[in-house]
């Protein structure tokens, strides 16, 4: 295969696309012939890279996924290495230089996933299963599948002669499902070689309504592990019931005192702070595809929460969740006991203006305002007996939001090189999830907008992860014209 690193290319400006061209971007046309040649070839590759189990945790597992990854942007002629902290997976940096390019353009996915528990899944999680034309794998969706998608676009393009414009770089991460602890360090040590004039972030899901969606920023996170205390050891919920104070009962109020019927968090001074939308993503919301009507049936759902505000508004205020909560046992295992402790798992995500430090404060406000004594640690017999209500409180870290103005001339030609691949597209700007983009723009200065390929339905984070293979199809395409266009 003809190495990128040699090709000489055109000026930049004999090769732009505009909404003309929809459904007729010359990019997009050759991946989709070269795909429609090779899919096999294409979904073998794919499914060799699921195989290799990808848990952050797992160190041995993550170098190989690594070690795979490079092989694949190898494989097109890429120059690629990996760029290490201590103790961290490596990030796989790949790049396709070309002398006198005006323009750089850093493409971003991660390799790792989720931790799982078998037991939990269809199939196995690492044993990649086709069927109903969907893949089933861990990272089949997040984010294993836009790795695949670039790697055949680059083939695509090689293989008709259309060239590249820019400097392209790769970034591949190795544990952002672990809240990418040590990227900021990795950038911060290779700032000139990451610098660039955009950061497409290939991570998440399109739009619910199927169409391809382009989002400008992502909300940030925090979590919160809330215990409490009742007696020193679990006690016979008949010879001490109505006496001794049951934790899992307190963890329910202290919990319901947190959020409304309606969801509206009740935490004081919860919502302040929000930094404005500007009129164009104001613009860009209410043109949003209605789809609240048809998810409420998709996930039989009797009512929403909000105050009758669509999905699409609702991502861009901050939210309160509990992950879960556990308390001495249930089910089969369920004993007649007053527990000794209950515990919640709390995430709040982000939105501008709103630090992870300001909402990790404003909520142990509200907790102490329930009368609790707070501690960060497990409480000792004297801390226990001298306080009516004890809640040990524990910040497990988050990020803050990020979001890309849409007026930018970068973010207006994305949505331009978008249009002429498939329409309409959708433009939001922001997503629910929550990617470190703060990192990239706080660090390198540069602007990130998310190209996302997967299906909204695919299980990720979850058990029977898929990916439909129309998205794979449909990303090769958008990522061909991205790589060729910009």
């Amino acid at each position: 295969m003809t190495s990128w690193m040699h090709r000489v290319t055109a000026p930049a400006a004999l090769f732009c696309f505009s909404v003309a061209f929809a459904h007729t971007n010359p990019a997009a046309v050759a991946a989709r012939q070269w795909r429609e040649a090779h899919e096999a070839v294409i979904l073998q590759e794919f499914m060799d890279l699921l195989a290799i189990p990808n848990v952050a945790s797992d160190s041995s597992n993550i170098r190989k996924n690594a070690a795979a990854v490079r092989q694949i942007l190898e494989k097109r002629g890429v120059k690629t290495r990996l760029l290490e902290a201590a103790g961290a997976p490596p990030v796989v940096y790949g790049e396709i230089l070309h002398s006198g390019a005006a323009r750089t353009v850093v493409f971003y996915a991660h390799y790792d996933g989720q931790p799982l528990d078998p037991k939990e899944w269809a199939t196995p999680p690492w044993q990649p299963v086709i069927s109903d034309g969907r893949i089933y794998a861990r990272s089949a969706s997040d984010d294993k599948a836009p790795i695949v998608a670039l790697a055949t676009a680059l083939d695509a393009l090689d293989a008709a002669k259309l060239p590249l414009h820019s400097n392209i770089k790769f970034v591949f991460e190795g544990e952002e499902e672990a809240g990418s602890p040590h990227l900021q360090e990795i950038l911060a040590a290779n700032k000139a070689l990451l610098r660039a004039d955009v950061w497409l972030i290939c991570d998440g899901p399109v739009h619910q309504s199927r169409r391809q969606q382009i989002v400008f920023g992502a909300r940030g996170i925090t979590e919160t592990e809330i215990t409490v205390y009742g007696p020193k050891r679990e006690l016979h919920s008949g010879h001490y019931g109505n006496w001794a104070p049951n934790p899992a009962m307190m963890l329910a109020r202290l919990l319901a005192s947190m959020k409304d019927d309606d969801g509206r968090v009740l935490v004081e001074h919860f919502y302040d702070g929000i930094e404005p939308l500007s009129e164009t993503e104001k613009r860009a919301i209410a043109e949003a595809p209605e789809v609240d009507s048809e998810l409420k049936r998709e996930l039989w759902l009797g009512r929403t929460e909000g105050g009758g505000k669509r999905l699409v508004e609702l991502l861009n205020v901050p939210s309160l969740n509990i992950r879960g909560m556990s308390a001495a046992r249930s089910g089969e295992k369920a004993s007649n006991v007053i527990p000794s402790t209950a515990t919640a798992s709390i995430d709040m995500r982000l939105v501008k203006g709103i630090t992870p430090e300001k909402a990790q404060a404003r909520l142990v406000a509200h907790i102490r305002k329930q009368g609790y004594f707070i501690v960060d640690h497990d409480p000792d017999a004297d801390t226990l007996m001298s306080h009516a209500k004890v809640a040990k409180v524990v910040d497990r870290g988050g990020y803050p939001a990020e979001r890309t103005w849409m007026d930018l001339p970068i973010s207006r030609e994305v949505l331009r090189i978008a249009e002429s691949v498939r329409v309409p597209i959708v433009k939001l700007p922001t997503m629910g999830g929550s990617v470190p983009l703060y990192m990239i723009t706080q660090t390198l200065g540069s602007p990130t907008i998310t190209v996302p390929i997967a299906n909204h339905d695919n299980n990720q984070h979850s058990a029977n992860e898929n990916l439909r293979l129309a998205n794979l199809w449909d990303g090769i395409e958008l990522l061909a014209a991205l790589l060729a266009g910009l």
